[in-house]
């Protein structure tokens, strides 16, 4: 995969959407009634990978909703995300920088949610300076917010419990079928199957090291963020795999992405920023190693339903992890 692939928009690894038009017309009226107003026109998000409905409205009385609409013919997976997206939207506190959830409907088919709108764009690729300072700010922020009393938030070691397995199923693969995947990945897949066995004991050493108690967001990455430069604001969407964990795993988690979007030295960025005073690099290479191998082992799975850029998205993401858990091996 050559650096352009990784380095331009996030649009390049978007999902298929639905338009308005393709939605139910049941489910229209529906969205209308709980917004309150007719809808006069749509925004489709062009970035992300739910394969489902998410545009912002516009309504006849002039205002906006950013409406998200899916159900488990666009893939099985959607609905169980949505659902949980409600479960999360009900525990963020305000201070969280996210759009409000503002109502939901569920009838055990379509799952409707309706969010403010986030103002701005995404962050530009190659990522600028300015962006990701406004990101990286953002995120002592998430860290620090506790979520409302009553939230039913996973704690995150027990939320990765079953996705931070990839090195040890790739272990279990017969010898030419892991050595041809590793072929496939060059130096690095190199490196990996020569290291396997260290990359399984620090991924079983990832979910001691991931638990805590600060709010995780847990998949950021430049498609789940908005940035409002007039007013130097950052949003943070798509919440369903918020949880409670150690307040540094979305630093740690998003800088792979950041540095194979041609953000700079994923090392540097991380022991620069105040949320890893105190964290051990063993603590860091435990986390990674599990992030690595998720993506490593799910970037060889059948793509899928709806989402046929994932693997690919996934593998770059793997490697940049890999390059940057090479530096703390």
């Amino acid at each position: 995969m050559s650096a352009d692939d990784v380095m331009g928009s996030p649009l390049a690894f978007s999902g298929q959407r639905l338009d308005w038009r393709d939605l139910p017309r049941a489910v229209r009226t529906r969205i209308a009634t709980l917004a309150g107003a007719q809808v006069t026109a749509e925004i489709s998000a062009t970035t992300g990978f739910s394969p489902g409905f998410a545009a912002v409205l516009e309504l006849s009385d002039g205002r906006g909703v950013f409406v998200k609409a899916v159900s488990a013919e666009q893939n099985p997976a959607s609905p169980v995300l949505a659902r949980q997206e409600i479960v999360v939207g009900a525990a963020l506190p305000p201070q969280v920088p996210a759009p409000r959830l503002l109502w939901s409907d569920d009838d055990g088919e379509w799952v409707l949610l309706g969010f403010e709108v986030a103002h701005g764009r995404a962050p530009e690729t190659p990522w600028r300076p300015a962006d990701l300072a406004l990101v990286l700010d953002a995120l002592s922020v998430v860290a620090d917010a506790a979520p409302l009393p009553g939230h039913r938030l996973p704690r995150t070691d027990e939320a990765l419990a079953q996705d931070f397995t990839g090195w040890r199923a790739l272990r279990r693969w017969p010898d030419a079928e892991r050595a041809a995947a590793a072929e496939r990945s060059g130096e690095l897949g190199a490196w990996a199957l020569t290291h396997l066995d260290a990359l399984v004991r620090w991924e079983q050493d990832a979910m001691h090291v991931c638990a805590g108690d600060a709010l995780v967001h847990g998949d950021l990455r430049a498609d789940n963020i908005v940035i409002d430069h007039e007013h130097a604001k950052v949003a943070i969407v798509d919440w369903p795999h918020a949880s409670i964990g150690a307040p540094w795993l979305d630093l740690a988690f998003l800088l792979p992405s950041v540095s194979m979007q041609g953000g700079g030295d994923p090392q540097r960025h991380f022991w620069a920023h105040p949320l890893s005073d105190g964290v051990p690099s063993a603590s860091l290479r435990a986390a990674l190693a599990g992030l690595a191998g998720y993506f490593a082992f799910g970037s060889l799975q059948p793509a899928p339903i709806g989402i046929p850029n994932l693997r690919r998205f996934q593998r770059a993401q793997a490697e940049a992890a890999l390059r940057w858990l090479r530096e703390l091996a």
